[in-house]
């Protein structure tokens, strides 16, 4: 007989003040038959009961709800419920937004235009301790204004070792101090900061120097992620 393999299952509270988007949220989540949503919630403040009843694997969160906002209810659930991931899912496409959520704690800040495809990947790249921003928001980190033209609502992964390798580069070491701390090779750490600068959209050295120096403690894995 086969073996049969027990599938992990992924578990989701989702909180949307709009019905009708909870369940196009829904449907999209609903590709992956790992990813199940346990409870949805209308408001944040249902939203943090709700993670302190079922405590999911993740929090998907909107971020205008009425009683309490989404940044509002993240900051509780990281702070009661730190190992429940958040991902904000918003509209709000603005620096104001965006680093209030981040300094929140969440793990995730993507547009509601995603697809269904690209939502899931980020749930599971978040499941592995790593940060999902859509690309606009990432040049909303470097520029804190986006236009029109630039919108792109695909996902962005910032992973562990990339943000390691930021703040070093952020506190002004070389490619050679880098490796040295990091108990890795120079060629790695140069393999590194091309993929960055890649996803980042950076032409050269000074602009990720700088790109680091300013938005490090939003990208670090210090006291916000």
């Amino acid at each position: 007989m086969p073996i049969e393999h027990k599938t992990i299952e992924i578990t989701v509270v989702l909180a949307d003040d709009h019905e009708i988007v909870r369940s196009g949220i829904k449907r999209l989540l609903m590709v992956d038959k790992q990813i199940k949503v346990l409870a949805e919630a209308e408001n944040g403040r249902d939203a943090v009961d709700l993670v302190k009843y079922y405590r999911p694997d993740i929090a998907l969160l909107d971020i205008q709800m009425p009683l309490m906002t989404g940044i509002e209810a993240a900051i509780q659930i990281k702070n009661k419920f730190p190992d429940v991931f958040v991902i904000m899912l918003t509209a709000f496409e603005d620096s104001f937004h965006l680093e209030k959520a981040i300094a929140a704690g969440a793990d995730g800040y993507l547009s509601k235009d995603i697809s269904a495809k690209e939502l899931t990947k980020s749930i599971h790249t978040v499941l592995r301790n790593e940060r999902v921003f859509s690309k606009s928001i990432i040049k909303l980190l470097q520029y804190k204004y986006i236009p029109e033209s630039a919108y792109d609502a695909t996902p962005v992964v910032i992973t562990k070792r990339e943000q390691e390798v930021l703040n070093l580069v952020a506190s002004g070491k070389t490619s050679l101090k880098i490796a040295d701390r990091l108990c890795i090779s120079v060629r790695t750490v140069e393999s590194h900061r091309y993929n960055i600068m890649q996803k980042l959209g950076i032409n050269n050295t000074a602009g990720l120097v700088r790109y680091a120096v300013i938005n490090t403690n939003f990208l670090s894995s210090g006291n916000i992620s």
